[in-house]
């Protein structure tokens, strides 16, 4: 179960069992067909999708599902053609009481949610492609496509099936988070919920036999092809063809060089969409306010998860969640998005951002883990509940470079706390990835701090 509360149900297709979930009340239903693997309960954990898939629910029903031998739908011994997939979703429309909708395929979901607009019209109002493509290997007069061998070379195979779980690929699929430990984690964490490691091999060598470029000219209902320019993992030529190739057709190629649906600029591509489906665009109303932000991660979470599995580590993750959001609420601060192993939060003065970090850290040391933790205050963007701007970078920034049970917090931090009880401890001046100039950092260790010190913060 999400953390909206979805619930996973199962469609029966055949003999076998598709999982799926249903969110939202909207006029229109909405079907999410997720890219080569999936897990429609672990995706609410992945940071931003939870947003993402509020968001689509926000003005439609949205109907999410995991294909067969993927996520928690049932497993196969072979990877299913495109043909039987579409009775799978045929099956989740039908079990969701769905009797029209629009599709949104995304990546690998393309080329189905193309077979599936030509091949049952009646059932789809409209269709939505992201970073997809009709034909993945290159042909003649195709050349922009992978080498049709690619995941035939045994090198290559050793590459996927090795790093499978450790976020392999992500340097593809995510190039802007190459270096991100973090989403790095996400990613791997996602690939392992998603398949096993030869399943999903087995997905990226089917990729290349796929080819739905003649239904491209049967499609009619109205369609919309996003694409951002820099993709790396499916070029942008792909979505240009079929958008060349489609009768009613509107195609908007973005910036960006991620793959990846819920990463970079995503308000970008989910305006579109909103306003191709609903004819209404989005009103964002940003306002700037001043705020502590505070960043956490879980320490050597790679190897943790080797050590406990796949079980012992959600358990585990779910103890440490409990602890933090317990201390943000005695702290009074406010959860902005979980992080994979980590926190995102804001708090109205920094003593209490840089005392709940310290708390989170000292009882999180029962279950065995280590955190670091950095701190910052400055002007940030408020959209929504999110939080962007040069100041949550800093944070972010700041907590990379924390030790090991180490709150770090900035010279802006530490001018701030003044008189506050909190110890400080200098750690020099250093350099930000990607911010300008040279920043003057301090631990702080408010351990020795009288209780009535910490009740005045």
């Amino acid at each position: 179960m999400g953390r909206s509360g979805a619930r996973t149900r199962y469609a029966r297709s055949g003999g076998a069992r598709i999982a799926y979930q249903v969110v939202g009340d909207g006029p229109m239903d909405l079907v999410l067909i997720p890219g080569f693997v999936s897990n429609v309960e672990y995706q609410w954990e992945m940071p931003g999708v939870a947003e993402i898939i509020e968001r689509l629910a926000s003005f439609s029903r949205l109907i999410m599902w995991d294909k067969r031998g993927t996520g928690l739908s049932d497993p196969v011994d072979h990877l299913p053609p495109l043909e039987e997939r579409m009775d799978d979703m045929l099956a989740v429309l039908d079990a969701a009481g769905s009797d029209r909708a629009a599709l949104l395929g995304i990546s690998e979901g393309g080329p189905l949610a193309i077979l599936f607009s030509a091949s049952h019209p009646g059932r789809v109002s409209a269709l939505v492609l992201y970073g997809a493509a009709a034909r993945m290997a290159s042909a003649p007069g195709y050349e922009w496509g992978l080498p049709p061998t690619l995941w035939e070379e045994e090198a290559t195979k050793e590459i996927v099936l090795d790093g499978w779980g450790e976020g392999v690929l992500l340097d593809v699929f995510g190039p802007s988070y190459a270096e991100d430990d973090a989403m790095r984690e996400v990613w791997g964490t996602f690939q392992r919920m998603g398949a096993s490691p030869s399943m999903g091999l087995a997905t990226l060598e089917a990729l290349l036999q796929i080819d739905v470029r003649d239904a491209l000219p049967t499609i009619a209902v109205p369609t919309l092809v996003l694409h951002r320019a820099g993709d790396r993992a499916i070029r942008a030529e792909h979505s240009r063809y079929m958008a060349e190739r489609i009768p009613d057709v509107r195609y908007v190629e973005l910036e960006g060089s991620d793959h990846l649906w819920f990463v970079g600029d995503v308000d970008a591509i989910f305006d579109e969409i909103q306003e191709f489906l609903t004819g209404i665009r989005r009103s964002v109303v940003t306002d700037r306010v001043l705020a502590t932000v505070l960043f956490t991660d879980i320490v050597d979470s790679t190897r943790k998860v080797t050590e406990l599995g796949d079980h012992g580590w959600r358990r585990l993750l779910t103890e440490h969640d409990g602890i933090m959001r317990d201390e943000l609420e005695r702290f009074r601060g406010r959860e902005v998005k979980t992080l994979g192993d980590g926190v995102m939060a804001t708090f109205d003065g920094p003593a209490r951002a840089v005392m709940c970090a310290e708390a989170i850290r000292d009882r999180v040391a029962a279950l065995g883990i280590q955190i670091r933790s950095g701190v910052h205050t400055g002007e940030c963007e408020l959209v929504g509940q999110d939080l962007a701007g040069v100041a949550v970078n800093i944070a972010a920034r700041v907590a990379a470079l924390a030790a090991a049970g180490e709150v770090l917090i900035s010279q802006t931090v530490k001018d701030l706390i003044y008189g506050s009880g909190i110890e400080l401890e200098d750690r020099g001046i250093a350099e930000l990835k990607g911010l300008p100039d040279a920043w003057h950092l301090f631990a702080a260790n408010s351990l020795g701090t009288p209780a009535s010190v910490r009740a005045r913060a």
